[in-house]
């Protein structure tokens, strides 16, 4: 670090909080940079703040954004203070910065840069632009998950196979309908998560300390939210209750609550996808997935399901970064839910993870993986499957005996059947 730009507050805050945790979010931190800028546009335009200053500050904010003093934010994630001190070091930052475009003159951190604004409605409103975003990148990514299963499944269309209910055989199906099913359950999360996105363009921001709408004026929150669609490209707009949106975190709730959904789910399937790739030959041994790496140091030749144990351990963590949320949710007093800092980290940390590990999961393990044909067919044959179509033919209870004969005997369901007169022909026609 040649220069320090942060000051006196960010000095503080890092002294009250040292100890060893990651820093805040970037993505957070170009949120409220994005802020600063639309909001030192609104001040000059009512002539709050004088123009060169306002100036300085939008450059000093572009110049960050660029990627330049990012060795300039140390605080770590988890602090107190409700985001009063990444508030501050933003503000200490931009105002160091922006002096020098204006080769000296003083700009104060909180005087100008922090104008009409406080951390309070600063930080809730960063949090919704970048949930908004993170949210609209984890859609781009579960379109391209559903797209690859919905290619899968017309790969292993003609696949036949035995279903399991119970862990226990059941009817017969195809590969393919299993994958598409999947595709199908993604697809309900995607459209539910569009729907929870709309909920992140109500911001607080000119609420200042509690929600007040009297805080500010309505030149500036219309000049503010002029500039900041025209930075974003999003139409984000004030509450009708800046208030609610100051001292409730629900809607962030929302938001990871819906991740556990979905991680529910996708868990659920990766977990579906061990046991059919289980194995190889002591187990189902019907999908067969790329060799990503050794699966042990001991074993040679072992082939791990690591990418869906991956998506196991992600649904986990979500899980637990949830609870985080919800219990921060509920800790609020009155006008303000101060544990804002763990609830912006875990959600982040949530909704980035969702992307990336989803991505893998779509690039590494549904792109990659093949159908054993030949085991599914095997596994259906030799499973009582077929037994419902010949209920038909022979009765209920003489089928139930024939099932409950092949437990015990050497002889296959398949053999019992052909010996009750039923030809090969019927059976594969069965099986067609």
């Amino acid at each position: 670090m040649s220069k320090k730009y942060y000051k006196t507050e960010t000095e503080k805050a890092l002294n009250n909080f040292n100890f060893s945790y990651h820093k805040v979010n970037w993505n957070f931190i170009e949120s409220i940079l994005k802020i600063k800028i639309a909001t030192a546009f609104a001040n000059s335009k009512i002539n709050n703040l004088d123009s060169n200053i306002a100036k300085a500050i939008v450059w000093a904010c572009q110049e960050i954004l660029k990627g330049k003093l990012k060795d300039q934010f140390l605080l770590p994630a988890l602090e107190g203070g409700a985001g009063t001190s990444i508030n501050m070091n933003v503000n200490e930052v931009v105002a160091s910065l922006a002096e020098e475009y204006l080769k000296g003159k003083k700009v104060h951190f909180l005087d100008h840069v922090n104008l009409n604004q406080s951390t309070n409605d600063v930080c809730p409103s960063a949090l919704r632009i970048t949930t908004y975003f993170l949210l609209k990148d984890l859609q781009k990514t579960l379109y391209l998950l559903i797209k690859q299963f919905e290619i899968k499944s017309k790969e292993f269309n003609k696949i036949k196979k035995l279903s399991r209910t119970h862990l226990q055989d059941s009817v017969p199906i195809t590969l393919g309908k299993e994958f598409l099913s999947y595709a199908n359950i993604i697809a309900s999360h995607k459209k539910h998560l569009e729907r929870i996105q709309f909920l992140m363009l109500e911001l607080n921001l000119g609420g200042t300390i509690i929600g007040d709408k009297d805080s500010t004026s309505l030149a500036f929150k219309i000049n503010s939210y002029k500039e900041l669609k025209r930075i974003t490209g999003v139409n984000f707009h004030p509450a009708k209750n800046l208030m609610s949106k100051t001292s409730s975190l629900g809607d962030f709730l929302i938001v990871s609550q819906s991740l556990i959904a979905l991680g529910v789910d996708l868990s659920k399937i990766a977990s579906d996808i061990r046991l059919m790739s289980s194995g190889p030959n002591g187990g189902f041994g019907e999908l067969v997935l790329a060799d990503l790496q050794k699966g042990s140091s001991f074993m040679p030749g072992k082939v791990n399901p690591i990418i869906c144990e991956l998506v196991n351990q992600w649904y986990f963590l979500v899980s637990g970064n949830n609870l985080m949320i919800e219990k921060c949710a509920e800790s609020g007093q009155l006008e303000l839910n101060t544990m804002f800092p763990l609830v912006s980290d875990k959600l982040l940390e949530s909704l980035s993870l969702s992307k990336e590990i989803l991505q893998i999961f779509s690039d590494k393990c549904i792109k990659t993986m093949k159908a054993n044909k030949e085991k599914c067919l095997f596994n259906l044959e030799n499973s009582t499957a077929l037994a419902i179509y010949f209920v038909p033919l022979l009765g209920y209870d003489r089928v139930e005996r024939i099932v409950k004969e092949s437990y015990s005997s050497k002889k296959s369901f398949k053999e019992l059947i052909l010996e009750q007169g039923i030809s090969e022909k019927q059976w594969r026609d069965l099986i067609k």
